[in-house]
């Protein structure tokens, strides 16, 4: 079987096509998580991490679906068609997006899979939307780590 590429992406930082949608990377499947997981970033504790960190990560899988959509995930990945890219989009790609693709990663690995993981926008500053234009991003400064 052949290695498996995982991309995480936030979809506020995509180039946009003419209708002004996103473009997401290219995949046998993308994930929209934006409206199936609840944004851990809410979590004051978290603010300042990315889903590189095991503390996002347990805060992701422990959100309502995400297990039975890690689950899923995983199980596409061994389809016998076997997809080579499988690309999980969040609103900035650091918790969600992030979090959800290191789990996958980690299942797929235990499950003999090659996997090649690679985070389009984990290192970029969170996302702020503003209240008079939500499209518009506004980036806020990380805090030293």
């Amino acid at each position: 079987m052949h290695s498996i590429q995982l991309i995480s992406f936030g979809y506020l930082h995509l180039p946009t096509g003419p209708d002004g949608t996103p473009l997401p990377p290219a995949a046998d499947r993308v994930e929209d998580v934006r409206d199936r997981l609840r944004d851990p970033a809410a979590a004051r504790d978290i603010l300042d991490l990315d889903g590189l960190h095991p503390r996002v990560q347990d805060v992701v899988l422990n959100t309502p679906g995400a297990r039975e959509l890690l689950d899923n995930l995983a199980d596409y990945a061994d389809l016998p068609a076997s997809p080579s890219r499988i690309a999980i989009g969040s609103a900035g790609g650091r918790h969600r997006a992030c979090g959800l693709t290191e789990l996958l990663a980690r299942e797929l690995r235990d499950r003999g899979r090659e996997v090649v993981v690679e985070h389009l926008h984990v290192h970029l500053p969170r996302v702020l939307k503003t209240p008079a234009s939500p499209r518009i991003a506004n980036t806020e400064q990380e805090s030293a780590r």
